[in-house]
């Protein structure tokens, strides 16, 4: 309406600025006026309500009591000398109407009368307005910042990490474990491994977890023979039993099955008789002092288990002509709280998998070889208080304090006749795979890994422990899924079958997902053997990951009275890892109550599964508080790894394990060096320009988090060798000790060259560390170029 009035002819301008003057005047006197005579009030409610009608018909209504007077002000600023205050919005409809009255077109038709508080109702229309408008601003601010310092429960359990995994771990109580333990060895007195595995997978889907995978492989056992395999002294003509019982029938009626038991996996079978040669640890050495003195074709070696792995010291000795070996464990070599002299044990030959499968998934329709045997040796396990009867040990010298190492003297001749029988048979065993998928990258697979029994190997009751802790994580995490948490990454359990007989479980299926999981496996986690003894903790990792795990043991021991110092090393393990390792080179890691004595002796010892009772278990443990330990160590290891934006690989670590593993050694390895300083070089930059910043909230974009994860996970397929020497880690950053800190390949092929003519092995051996450490160094550095081209385009 301003505007239309701006319009008009300069001619009528006179006429309307008396009007304005007019309205102002009869506002002051209102203003002045406490009453209206009876004629008024009905004029200007008729008035009122015509005015309003109209202005309700007009679309521009709320725009022209801002918009109409500015525009008129405006347009007449330059011409016309107005009074400001005329031109300002009627403050009252009774003002409006009477500037209306002194148009000269002004008509009025309304006879009706109005309600008296007609005025009041637009008020407080207008006031409610008002009101709403600011209390929605307001609302909407309160929100923004409730939401932006009270985030929600996910939320909140993205930033605060730590309180997160106590809620979670909270759960886990040792007598549950207890329980569960208890429950698996009653289970194993009455069914066999097709049932236990279909128990914990009932199991584990009641606990919550919605993908709960029985995986079966048919895959080739080698089974002990229905009656025991024996020993005979031609000596004495006498015949015994692997665990020195005699071979009579009175002792072969008292006698377990454990009997049967006391045998080599994938050994050959027949019967040979020989020449009984003592080769002690079976070394390079010892057997080069051997052929100083004697003619070891054909003959029997007595060797004894540790200090390099089993398949290692029997393909010396099947290269040094031997036809069988008698295999035990020295007593001296024992802690002396460990009296295992009359205990017999088993073995397995089997470097891993199906062995009618190498290196191919026994699926259905795969080429099946003949492979009965993975030797040409006669191996048989016997006891120690066999080897005593064997040599003729006096009875006063094995009751001496004394521990005197068991060693046929070398002017002596035993001749022996060894019996061998196995069974081999095509036996199904199952894998229990469940997910608990992830949230932010499903993906992205944490593999934590135990063993159950398996109805076909004697393995005593190491298994419940395994099996009991994992099933404690589970429900400890699926308490937390109720409440609608879950983690980035998914967790894959795995209860594996077929672990005595060479890992087979965990390699079948590992083969059968090998592209999967050669691109998504992130960590493992083994849960393999949790208690071995109670007074040491013994955490083994992968180099990436000792820094975490050291964190976790210090917080653990300073809360206990007594923690022998031990240190986060990446040494050879037993069980299950072996594969992820060897052939994916993922990151691995597991914790481990030992004793003192057993890591200060001798390594490869738990290669022999002995008859461990479910009574001897809790006595190392009654009240499964180790147990309750070890399942929150690892829980916690496991929810970092799984939640968290970056993993917690140290890059760094690798570089400097590198450095380490070239010092001290007798070789000429300034390329080596040369090359491990590049590589420190490359991962320095690496941790200190990606690593740092994406650790800092404020700095993490996903798209540079994702390309940082993906390069922290396969930083050590850099450090897969291809030819190593049988029962030693493709993963050349593992160790085969404590003892040793040298690459265990370099190590060997030093030794192995002292005896041959040339040193073609020992260039082998340097030719693929150098080539690892080039592929490690180069990877990083490729990982840097890529990110710092991602960066120059985003600029």
């Amino acid at each position: 309406m301003g505007e239309n009035e701006a319009s008009l002819p300069n001619t009528s301008l006179q006429g309307k600025k008396m009007a304005y003057q007019k309205v102002n005047a009869d506002q002051r006197a209102l203003a002045d006026s406490h009453y209206l005579d009876n004629d008024d009030l009905q004029g200007t409610a008729l008035d009122l309500e015509w005015d309003m009608e109209k202005e309700l018909e007009e679309p521009s209504f709320d725009q022209f009591q801002l918009e109409g007077a500015e525009n008129q002000n405006l347009g007449h600023s330059e011409t016309e000398d107005l009074n400001l205050d005329s031109i300002q919005p009627a403050t009252s409809p009774k003002g409006r109407f009477q500037r209306l009255q002194e148009e000269s077109d002004y008509v009025t038709s309304f006879t009706r009368s109005t309600p008296k508080n007609n005025c009041c109702n637009f008020c407080r229309l207008l006031k409610i307005l008002c009101t709403a408008t600011i209390l929605f601003i307001f609302g909407i601010l309160i929100g923004y910042y409730t939401r932006k310092t009270c985030p929600s429960d996910a939320t909140s359990s993205g930033t605060d990490y730590p309180q997160l995994y106590q809620e979670i771990l909270k759960a886990i109580q040792a007598e549950n474990i207890k329980k569960s333990f208890r429950n698996l060895v009653q289970l194993y007195q009455n069914e066999d491994d097709s049932e236990i595995s279909k128990m914990l997978k009932t199991q584990w889907t009641s606990l919550g977890l919605e993908d709960v995978q029985f995986i079966n492989y048919s895959v080739l056992l080698s089974l002990p023979s229905p009656s025991p395999n024996t020993v005979i002294l031609r000596n004495s003509s006498q015949c015994f039993h692997p665990d020195g019982q005699p071979c009579g029938k009175e002792a072969r009626k008292d006698s377990s099955q454990d009997l049967l038991y006391s045998y080599a996996a994938y050994s050959a079978k027949g019967t040979l008789e020989a020449e009984v040669i003592d080769v002690s640890y079976g070394t390079a050495d010892d057997l080069k002092n051997i052929k100083k003195m004697k003619n070891a074709t054909n003959r029997i070696a007595l060797l004894k288990l540790g200090k390099f792995p089993l398949l290692y010291k029997l393909s010396l000795l099947e290269k040094a002509g031997f036809g069988g070996v008698l295999l035990y464990i020295d007593p001296c070599d024992l802690p002396k709280t460990e009296n295992l002299s009359y205990d017999s044990f088993m073995v397995s030959l089997n470097p891993g998998g199906d062995p009618s499968t190498p290196g191919y998934p026994s699926v259905d329709g795969s080429f099946r070889q003949n492979r009965s045997n993975l030797t040409s040796l006669l191996v048989q396990p016997i006891s120690a208080s066999l080897v005593a009867k064997l040599i003729s040990l006096p009875k006063e010298r094995t009751q001496s304090d004394a521990c005197s190492p068991l060693r046929l003297p070398n002017n002596e001749i035993r001749i022996v006749k060894i019996q061998v029988q196995t069974v081999t048979k095509f036996k199904t065993i199952s894998n229990v795979v469940g997910y608990l998928k992830g949230s932010t990258s499903p993906d992205r697979y944490v593999i934590v890994g135990s063993h159950h029994h398996s109805a076909y190997s004697y393995q005593g009751q190491e298994w419940a422990s395994s099996t009991a802790i994992i099933t404690a994580l589970i429900q400890a995490l699926m308490l937390r899924v109720k409440k609608g948490w879950s983690p980035d990454r998914s967790i894959v359990f795995c209860s594996w079958g077929g672990t005595a007989f060479g890992n087979i479980g965990s390699y079948e299926w590992g083969e059968d997902l090998r592209k999967v999981l050669q691109r998504n496996a992130v960590a493992y986690v083994s849960l393999h053997g949790p208690v071995r003894g109670n007074s040491s903790l013994h955490p083994v990792a992968s180099p990436s990951l000792q820094q975490l795990l050291a964190e976790k043991k210090n917080f653990h021991c300073s809360r206990r009275a007594q923690c022998p110092e031990t240190n986060v090393s990446s040494v050879q393990m037993q069980g299950d890892a072996n594969y992820f390792i060897n052939h994916l080179g993922v990151p691995t890691l597991q914790f481990v109550y030992e004793d003192v004595k057993v890591l200060e002796g001798l390594s490869f010892l738990s290669e022999a599964l002995f008859p461990k009772s479910a009574t001897k278990i809790e006595e190392v443990d009654p009240l499964f508080n180790l147990h309750e330990s070890i399942t929150k160590l690892s829980g916690e290891v496991i929810l970092q790894i799984a939640n968290e934006p970056v993993l917690p690989f140290n890059a760094l670590d690798i570089a400097l394990e590198v450095q380490n593993s070239l010092k001290g050694t007798q070789l000429n390895t300034h390329q080596l060096l040369a090359m491990a300083s590049r590589l420190r070089e490359s991962a320095e930059l690496f941790q200190s320009d990606e690593m740092r910043p994406a650790n800092d909230p404020k700095e993490r974009n996903p798209t540079r988090i994702r390309m940082l994860n993906d390069v922290l996970q396969d930083m050590e397929k850099s450090f897969l060798v291809r030819h190593v020497p049988p029962g030693f880690y493709r993963n050349i950053l593992y160790h085969l000790d404590e003892k040793t800190s040298q690459f265990s390949i370099l190590l060997e092929a030093w030794e192995h060259c002292k005896s041959l003519p040339s040193n073609e092995t020992l260039q082998e051996a340097l030719s693929e560390v150098l080539n690892s450490i080039n592929s490690a160094q180069v990877y990083f550095k490729a990982g840097l170029d890529v990110f710092e081209n991602v960066l120059a385009r985003k600029n």
